[in-house]
């Protein structure tokens, strides 16, 4: 039986097969009405058009139903406009996300450029883009010099369910669903009932469509016309299926379009259940049934429908109109991702569980035996008293203080998991305290929420209650966070007098970080392994309102409270599994709970593709898989392409057997510390690339066609991927292939293999052979990357270490890039502009280092002063078409040297050695 075929098995307790706990489209009633219903035509009421600081504002009529909506018609200063739908005059307000928007975008100013009976013209700013609103069928077009782009309702698709009055009794016929819904035993009352909302775009000229995380599919969005829509409701989904459009544990409703002159985006800030139909025209089954004469002269489009359960209809059209300034458009509306602390690029040991602090202290020793670096050591729910969290065992974590300054003394840090649920344990003193504060979920009946997961019986945190966050985020101070009173348990023999506290008795440290897991939320035996819809969170709102934000909430109380504990001085690291939009602006994600087999590491490249282009950019997939055993080449090649990856964790669950890197002989220890030593290596550039994306939007790993726009040939590429602008990286992610095949793309590019120095033009599929050892990476001629010189323990080790440059010449023998320096923890940088940005430039056979100041920071500013002794240690230049007859070095104030160099001709390689340049001054290399 193939690897991919046998049976795994959950280690969810008591847990049923996946395929029967979860509910296929057809089982989900708002979807069914909205897809077999009536086709609606509403009609735009062009009279009742007022135009306001905040956009054009109109009446439309739905005549049959007589439903009564306002349009709200909104541009804005960053080439973005918003479209926002709601009741006219609804019995009570509907959910509103918030928190995911960072403010108020600006808007522009609408004037009427023209206007007819049938429709109206919109424009604004210098009137390159317009809106046009026609009336009956009322449907909206938004048009850039005078192409239209995109049109909404282009098929008719709006849908809005406004909320009723319950009635006095419920028959049961077929209207019974819009108040009640069954699914196998689980009985969801709705409170307002039937209140989804729907509506299509069609997006015109395109034919690739990517984003709307979390799926385990293609880059390249599918056509769902004969197949699921692609759904976006946070799930615990263990071992998911490959190649679905199942939802799994977070969602970012956002969709990239991408053709030839365009990048188009459009998000749907809605955080309730939804569902999106996609539909290519011409279809590739359609092409072939046509003409080759007819089809030059259709053109592409594609149709996307989004159906939510509830909600207002809000969505934002992202115009671009390049790949970069859709990015930042998307950044600007929901944030701009963290800069992370420097170790959290580095690489992360996990297992579900290390079993004692002897266990952690054992494997952490074997990293410094073995010389592997290694940034932080990470607990899962086994180091807690009774799965209570922000409590350690009394037994085999005795000393969690101890622990924790044990690993800072080698610059490492501790991880240790805290989720959702609260056992309920009424003697256990933070069980009280978050019940007696009303900090948990109720359910329909105004009771507390009572779920199963890890502890047993537990009540659910509601995050999204400002006041819960706040009590959560204090939770992880220092005074709060301690082993003293047995694992904070208040069923001890009360003594006469406070017991002191001692250092023993704290469980936390300013080196402890924090995870999140099991926050989509996971519920076990609950609907969908989930909470109910109908538990009720503040303000009275039914948890089907904003089930795709819980973990968001989570993630943001937990990095506010390591924010407190600091005093705002240091950046927080925490990881989470379940997300949403504007997860980015917090920390990392995972791809959950993947499994130890070829497939599931070629999956992981599209997955974080996925993610990348919507915003959360540090992502990453647990190496080796969660659940199985990899075979040593699977490892390997799956270390390979973590490292090549912006968040890099082995992690692996309590059933499979251990796998740090020195369990599968010397060959294989070898291997994977190679490319570890690697990745640290390149640590330096991985930094940069997080300062781009934290200034930018710019996703550290991007889709080919980013960096290539123009180039069809890469807009379904999804087995390989950029990191940065600079290196292009093709995992081998098939066992035993000795040769794989690689797309570098660029007809005018030159691309320079990275292990063997050698050229190759751009434009064609290189056959690369490959064994064991091989991870195949290309730097881009034109491009500038800086390396760490020398190896480290960790990433505190990477300052006082120099650099390595490498210079990789365009066909115009030219290159430039950046390096950006902070002291890679604190607040700094942003509070008192303590950082420095390197630009280094190559032409005419000059390589200059230069400062390159950010337009934030006046040049006489006397704040952005950062000092450190780093310096440039050694240059390589790739492409050099003949050896120099001298290199000279000139530093200002500073007699030219000359430089000790090597050439060779094989690859035209220049290598310039024992330099010591520092890095914050300028200087100049001359190749003469």
């Amino acid at each position: 039986m193939s690897e991919e075929s046998e049976s795994v098995f959950s280690v969810v307790p008591d847990d049923e097969e996946s395929g029967e706990k979860f509910k296929k489209s057809d089982q989900v009633a708002f979807y069914r009405r909205q897809m077999q219903g009536p086709n609606l035509q509403h009609r735009a009421l062009l009279d009742t058009m007022v135009l306001t600081e905040k956009g054009a504002r109109f009446e439309l009529l739905e005549a049959n139903t007589q439903t009564r909506l306002i349009l709200l018609v909104s541009p804005c200063k960053n080439d973005t406009v918003r479209i926002l739908i709601d009741e006219l005059q609804p019995i009570k307000a509907r959910y509103r996300v918030q928190d995911v928007t960072t403010g108020e975008p600006q808007c522009e100013q609408l004037r009427v450029k023209r206007q007819t009976k049938g429709c109206v013209t919109l424009t604004w700013s210098s009137g390159r883009h317009q809106a046009r609103v026609w009336r009956f069928p009322f449907y909206l077009e938004i048009l850039c010099e005078e192409e239209v782009m995109v049109t909404f309702n282009s098929r008719g698709k709006l849908w809005f369910e406004t909320l009723q009055d319950r009635p006095s009794e419920l028959q049961e016929d077929d209207s019974s669903s819009l108040w009640k819904e069954t699914f196998k035993q689980f009985v969801d009352i709705k409170a307002n009932g039937p209140s989804s909302i729907g509506a299509d775009f069609c997006l015109h000229g395109f034919s690739h469509v990517y984003g709307l995380p979390e799926h385990a599919d293609s880059l390249k969005l599918r056509d769902t016309r004969d197949d699921e829509p692609y759904r976006l409701y946070n799930l615990d989904v263990f071992a998911y299926d490959l190649y679905s459009r199942f939802g799994l544990y977070g969602s970012v409703p956002l969709l990239v379009a991408h053709k030839l002159d365009r990048t188009l985006g459009v998000f749907w800030l809605n955080a309730s259940e939804t569902f999106v139909n996609i539909r290519y025209s011409p279809s590739d089954q359609q092409d072939e049934q046509v003409p080759l004469i007819q089809r030059r002269w259709r053109e592409p489009q594609t149709d996307v429908h989004w159906l939510s359960e509830s909600g207002v209809m809000d969505c934002v059209l992202l115009l671009g109109p390049s790949p970069q300034q859709l990015f930042s458009q998307y950044a600007q509306l929901t944030g701009y991702p963290a800069l992370p602390p420097l170790f959290a690029l580095g690489y992360h040991q996990s297992r579900w569980n290390y079993k004692d602090e002897a266990d952690v202290r054992e494997v952490d020793a074997g990293f410094d035996l073995h010389d592997i670096p290694c940034d932080a050591m990470w607990l899962d729910i086994e180091h807690t008293d009774g799965k209570r969290y922000f409590t350690w065992d009394p037994v085999c974590f005795p000393d969690p203080a101890g622990l924790q300054l044990h690993l800072e003394e080698k610059n490492r840090k501790l991880v240790v998991i805290s989720d959702p649920h609260f056992k309920a344990d009424p003697d256990w003193s933070l069980y009280q305290e978050a019940r007696d504060g009303g900090h948990f979920v109720k359910d329909r009946e105004g009771e507390l929420f009572l779920g199963s997961c890890w502890p047993g019986e537990s009540c659910y945190l509601d995050f999204s209650r400002p006041a819960t966050r706040a009590w959560y985020s204090r939770c992880l101070t220092l005074d709060k966070y301690k082993v003293q009173a047995a694992a904070g348990r208040s069923d001890e023999t009360p003594t006469e007098t406070p017991v002191p506290v001692r250092p023993g008795d704290w469980g936390s440290t300013p080196s402890l970080f924090l995870w999140n897991d099991m926050n989509e939320p996971s519920v076990f035996g609950g609907p969908e392994q989930t909470m109910p819809k109908d538990a009720v969170h503040y303000g009275g709102w039914e948890h089907r309102e904003l089930h795709n934000l819980y973990g968001f909430y989570q993630h943001k109380a937990t990095v506010e409270g390591l924010m407190t504990r600091s005093g705002g001085s240091e950046r927080p690291f925490v990881l989470t599994r379940s997300f949403f939009a504007g997860s980015q602006r917090l920390g990392a994600v995972w791809t959950g709970d993947n499994v130890a087999t070829w497939e599931y590491l070629k999956i992981s490249i599209p997955m974080l593709l996925s993610l990348s282009v919507t915003g959360v950019g540090f992502c990453g997939a647990d190496v080796g898989g969660f659940f199985k055993d990899p075979d040593p080449e699977l490892l390997v090649r799956w270390y390979q392409a973590a490292a090549l990856q912006p968040f890099f964790r082995g992690h692996s669950a309590c059933v499979a057997k251990r796998r740090e890197p020195w369990l599968f002989g010397e060959e294989v220890t070898a291997a994977i510390r190679t490319v570890i030593q690697q990745r640290y290596q390149l640590l330096p550039y991985w930094y940069t690339l997080f300062h781009q994306a934290h200034t930018s939007g710019l996703p550290p790993i991007r889709p080919l066609w980013v960096e290539f726009p123009r180039e069809q040939g890469t807009f379904s590429v999804d087995n390989q991927h950029m990191i940065g602008g600079a290196l292009l990286a093709c995992p081998v992610t098939d066992p035993g292939v000795q040769e794989v095949k690689v797309l570098l793309p660029g007809s005018d590019e030159i691309w320079f293999d990275v292990q063997s120095a050698m050229a190759h033009e751009g434009g064609r599929t290189l056959s690369l052979p490959v064994t064991l050892d091989t991870v195949p990476v290309f730097q881009r001629g034109g491009s500038v990357v800086c390396r760490s010189a020398g190896s480290s323990s960790c990433t505190a080790d990477l300052q006082l270490l120099p650099l390595s440059i490498t210079v990789a010449l365009d066909s115009q023998g030219a290159a430039d890039g950046e390096l950006y320096l902070d002291d890679g923890h604190s607040f700094n940088y942003l509070h008192r502009k303590a950082f420095c940005l390197r630009r280094f430039n190559m032409l005419s056979g000059r390589l200059l280092c230069r400062l390159l100041t950010p337009a934030s920071l006046s040049a006489a500013s006397e704040e952005g002063a950062f000092d450190c002794d780093t310096v440039v240690h050694s240059v390589t230049i790739l492409g050099l078409k003949s050896k120099p007859t001298a290199v000279t070095v000139h530093q200002s104030g500073a007699e030219d040297t000359s430089a000790e160099f090597q050439f060779t001709e094989t690859c035209c390689e220049l290598t310039v050695s024992s330099l010591s340049l520092r890095v914050l001054t300028d200087w100049e290399i001359h190749i003469l």
